[in-house]
């Protein structure tokens, strides 16, 4: 795993119109520009990464736990903007910004002032146990923030520490609203309350979730079993025997491909659909799908609009709840605020669910999910409010600065540049395919492809493994056409140097 970070400059904007609780965001003449007057103008290596004194960190730390994942260890005081700095005093553009997780890059001065209001002080040292006993402003900041940039249609949030445990309890409320419209709406059953305390039938229900190869979706017990990406995920793990579908294995780019991507398409969504009949007849019905909008993990792995359009319709159909995983491809690094936007859906997904850029975990979901007895979606915080409140300087951020226009216009840019070498390379590189700066390159194999990680990062980029042979780009919202023209000059140097042109 890879640490990375993204810079904040030459920024463009929007700002906000309320409308049946979300957010539009529409292009305003105003253009506002973080204030990163210490970002790096570009990368600067000084040793080998890992260099010696990561390397000496990362022996201590290994003499407590397992560091095999570990790249190098970062100085985060110095790091600023797009630029993560390490250890040895190593500068490097980042382009995976912590696993994709950081917003508006590198000790952002409007997150930092955050932290410096008196006001804000408690929200900090207290960390309320959320599901009994919330801070009076609660609701406000829920409101205000994170239903502010609901999907539409969406009215419903359940905030959560993480991702994992997000998808988790979003397959929980799946679950738990399954078995409800079983019972027809009536309470449990003295039965069904007493054998599920003995994890047997018929309180402890054998119903199933529908998942893709080539899906990453957490890290939980419940999540791994919906996941497909790696086996370091599942290795030694009891599992549940759920149905898992080939998600379409598509050529890019999308639009020059329509007719032999429909087929392949099409025929996942038979399998879906086969799959959730043979587990109904089986007695084991299919109570909820778990997608994501660009497989990340596994490899950016895209679909059309028609599939999930499709999709949404098969699960319909059969009573089967639909969670659209937007942990990674949340808050604004497609270009929309949320991926599934790009898809037009005729209603919104039962689920959406949210973390990494968000600050916090969580998920949206319509009624009909939303639990009818206390304790079913529940553990000790249930997320935290500290984050909103660092969410509150994020969105103001993206608002203000134009960020979704910027992602959009720099995705663009950068897109092209990464055609541009897969036709100059062909030999190497294939695949260029993105949206906004959610992009990805493949390369020959897994070798080849981490070997380029390798490169990169001792050029001075930080980049990111996704699948078997792609590398994923994950840069903060305020990456720029100039950010992307250095990367794009330093990836076509690392290319050639693997290549020994």
């Amino acid at each position: 795993m890879l640490i990375m970070a993204v810079a904040i400059r030459n920024t463009i904007g929007s700002h906000c119109l309320k409308n049946s609780g979300s957010l539009l965001w529409a292009v305003s003449s105003k253009r506002v520009r973080s204030d990163f007057s210490q970002e790096p103008i570009g990368p600067k290596v000084v040793t080998q990464v890992p260099g010696p004194e990561s390397l000496q960190l990362l022996t201590q730390l290994d003499q407590i736990q397992n560091t095999d994942a570990v790249a190098f260890f970062a100085d985060y005081d110095k790091s600023c903007g797009n630029y993560i700095v390490d250890a040895d005093g190593n500068v490097m553009l980042d382009m995976f910004t912590q696993m994709a997780s950081i917003p508006v890059g590198y000790n952002h001065p409007k997150l930092k002032e955050v932290m410096s209001k008196k006001e804000n002080w408690t929200t900090f040292v207290n960390r309320p146990a959320l599901g009994v006993s919330p801070p009076g402003d609660w609701t406000e900041l829920l409101n205000g923030q994170l239903l502010s940039v609901a999907p539409l249609g969406m009215k419903q949030v359940q905030t959560m520490a993480c991702g994992s445990c997000t998808i988790e309890n979003g397959l929980k409320a799946m679950f738990i609203a399954h078995e409800r419209r079983r019972r027809g709406g009536a309470p449990p059953t003295p039965e069904e309350m007493s054998s599920c305390m003995c994890n047997l039938p018929p309180g402890s229900a054998d119903i199933t979730i529908l998942s893709f190869t080539g899906a990453s979706h957490g890290w939980t017990l419940g999540a791994q079993a919906a996941s497909h990406a790696s086996w370091q995920q599942k290795l030694d793990l009891r599992s549940m025997k759920w149905p898992v579908v080939d998600f379409p294995c598509l050529k890019y780019p999308l639009e020059e491909h329509e007719r032999e991507n429909r087929l392949e398409e099409g025929r996942s969504l038979s399998e879906v659909a086969d799959k959730i009949e043979r587990y109904k007849k089986d007695g084991r019905p299919v109570a909820g799908c778990c997608v994501e909008p660009v497989q990340s993990a596994g490899g950016d792995n895209h679909a059309s609009p028609w599939f999930f359009q499709q999709l949404q319709q098969i699960c319909k159909e059969n009573g089967v709840a639909l969670l659209m995983d937007e942990i990674q491809t949340g808050c604004g690094s497609t270009g929309k605020f949320w991926a599934h936007e790009y898809f037009h859906l005729p209603e919104p997904p039962d689920i959406v669910a949210f973390g990494k850029k968000m600050m916090t975990g969580g998920f949206y979901y319509r009624e009909e999910m939303r639990p009818q007895e206390p304790f079913r979606i529940f553990n000790t915080w249930v997320g935290d409010p500290s984050k909103i409140v660092l969410l509150r300087a994020v969105l103001s951020t993206i608002r203000d600065e134009h960020l979704l226009d910027l992602v959009s216009d720099t995705g663009g840019h950068l897109l092209k540049g990464l055609r541009e070498l897969e036709l100059k390379y062909p030999f190497y590189a294939s695949n260029a395919r993105g949206l906004g700066t959610l992009c990805s390159l493949d390369f020959p194999n897994t070798s080849e492809r981490d070997q380029m990680i390798i490169g990169l990062r001792n050029r001075g980029v930080n980049t990111g493994p996704g699948g078997e042979r792609s590398l994923r780009l994950r840069p903060s919202l305020t990456f720029t056409k100039g950010h992307a023209d250095i990367f794009l000059e330093i990836l076509e140097s690392t290319i050639q140097n693997n290549c020994n042109l």
